[in-house]
C-alpha cells in the first residue's frame, strides 16, 4: 500500500490527523487515547485490577465505539466500487464536525464519542477486499515494519524499504505535538481544525484517485 508517493503522502497525512485528534483526546480524557486501543486495553486492565470502575467503564465505552467506527467505515469501503477513500475521508471530516459542533453546544461527552468513532473509521482509507489493510491511527505495526525491513537491508534487501513506516510514526508524532498545542489554546474547539483538514484531505484523495 506504501507503493506510491500518492499513497505514502496520504498516509503520512492521516496519520498526522490521528496524532493531532489523540494528543487533544488524550488530554481531554486524562490518559485514555482516541485513537491507540492497545494503550486503552491496558489502561482498562490495569483500573480493573484495581478496582477504578469509572475509568474502566470510560475505558471500556471508548473501545466499543472505535470499533464501532472501524465498522462503519469498511461498509462505507465495501459498498463502493470506486471513490473509497473520499467517502471515508468526508465521512470523518463530517464527524469531526459534529464534534465540534457538540463542544460548542457544551456536550462534551458527544464530542468525544464523535471523535472516536471518527478515527475507527479513519482506519478503512487503505482497506482492502475482505478487510484488513493499513492502520493509520497507531502506529505499533509501523514501528515493527521499521525493524524487520532495517534487519531485511542489512541481510541485503532493499535499502529504504522501510523509510515510509518511519516516516509514519514521525507523522503521527507531530500531529500529536500539534494537537496538544492546540488542545492548551483553546480546549475541543481545536477539533475544528482537524475537520477542516479531514476535508482537505478528501478533496486531494478525490482529485488523485487512481483511474
Amino acid at each position: 500500500m506504501l507503493n506510491s508517493f500518492r499513497n505514502i503522502a496520504l498516509a503520512c497525512a492521516l496519520s498526522m490527523l490521528a496524532g493531532y485528534v489523540d494528543g487533544i483526546g488524550y488530554l481531554h480524557l486524562g490518559g485514555l487515547f482516541v485513537s491507540f486501543m492497545s494503550g486503552n486495553s491496558t489502561r482498562m486492565a490495569v483500573s480493573l485490577a484495581g478496582g477504578d470502575w469509572p475509568v474502566v467503564g470510560q475505558a471500556f465505552m471508548v473501545i466499543v465505539l472505535f470499533v464501532i467506527g472501524a465498522a462503519c467505515g469498511s461498509l462505507i469501503v465495501l459498498g463502493r466500487r470506486s471513490y473509497r477513500q473520499p467517502w471515508v475521508l468526508l465521512a470523518e471530516a463530517m464527524l469531526l464536525v459534529i464534534a465540534g459542533l457538540c463542544h460548542a453546544f457544551g456536550l462534551a461527552i458527544y464530542a468525544i464519542a464523535a471523535i472516536v468513532l471518527a478515527m475507527g473509521l479513519e482506519n478503512a482509507a487503505f482497506q482492502v477486499d475482505g478487510g484488513g489493510g493499513l492502520g493509520v491511527t497507531y502506529v505499533t505495526g509501523a514501528l515493527v515494519k521499521v525493524g524487520q525491513l532495517i534487519g531485511s537491508a542489512l541481510a541485503g534487501g532493499a535499502r529504504f524499504a522501510w523509510a515510509p513506516n518511519l516516516l509514519l510514526w514521525a507523522a503521527l508524532v507531530l500531529g500529536a505535538v500539534l494537537g496538544a498545542l492546540a488542545y492548551h489554546w483553546i480546549n475541543l474547539a481545536s477539533i475544528w481544525f482537524a475537520a477542516g483538514f479531514a476535508f482537505a484531505l478528501c478533496a486531494v484523495a478525490a482529485l488523485t484517485e487512481p483511474q
